[in-house]
């Protein structure tokens, strides 16, 4: 083995050992982003599409997760990291509803002793949305 294979030999194990790491270490940082809910939240309909992935087509549909709010029309995809308040969350969204995307703006998710309150700068106000079992 020539000199500089022996000397590149420590700097290739460390090397491999960072490689090795850094998807665990991204993939934990990714997770701790996703979590900031305990759970899915909504009604009879939307919890039953968390646990099956299929809808019963019902046209009340309330689904909030850590990926957004889904209901019967539309879909609301969270697009920041969320900003802890007293009560809950405020976090970016998106909603989009037959192909039409409307604007981001910031929503409220208040925790009460009965589920999540989602709550629009328009007033619009959905729940509580009680946990998902």
């Amino acid at each position: 083995m020539s000199t500089h294979a022996k000397k590149a030999m420590p700097i290739l194990g460390c090397l491999l050992r960072a490689l090795t790491v850094m998807p665990l270490a991204s993939s934990a940082t990714l997770v701790h982003a996703d979590t900031f809910l305990d759970g899915a939240y909504g009604n009879k309909e939307g919890c039953a599409y968390a646990r099956t992935g299929e809808s019963s087509g019902a046209d009340v549909f309330f689904l909030l997760n850590a990926e957004g709010i889904t209901t019967a029309t539309a879909f609301c995809a969270f697009k920041d990291r969320p900003m802890t308040t007293a009560g809950g969350f405020k976090i970016k969204t998106q909603c989009e509803s037959e192909g039409e995307s409307g604007a981001v703006e910031t929503v409220d998710l208040t925790k009460s002793a009965r589920g999540y309150i989602i709550a629009f700068k328009d007033g619009t106000r959905w729940g509580p949305l009680p946990k998902c079992r």
